[in-house]
């Protein structure tokens, strides 16, 4: 390949790295989110059920 045909695919290759990267940053965060509510409101509901009883 010559320079200016090497260039547009490592950029789309950048890109392609770049949306795989932040993709599984958001199913990180969306995985720690839902085991951070789980934690949360699992320790609020046994508080509350405790009291009641």
């Amino acid at each position: 390949m010559t320079e200016k045909e090497d260039s547009p695919a490592r950029e789309r290759e950048e890109i392609v790295n770049r949306v795989a990267s932040f993709k599984a940053t958001q199913l990180r965060f969306e995985r720690e989110r839902e085991e951070y509510y789980a934690n949360t409101l699992g320790s609020a509901w046994s508080g509350f059920q405790q009291k009641s009883a």
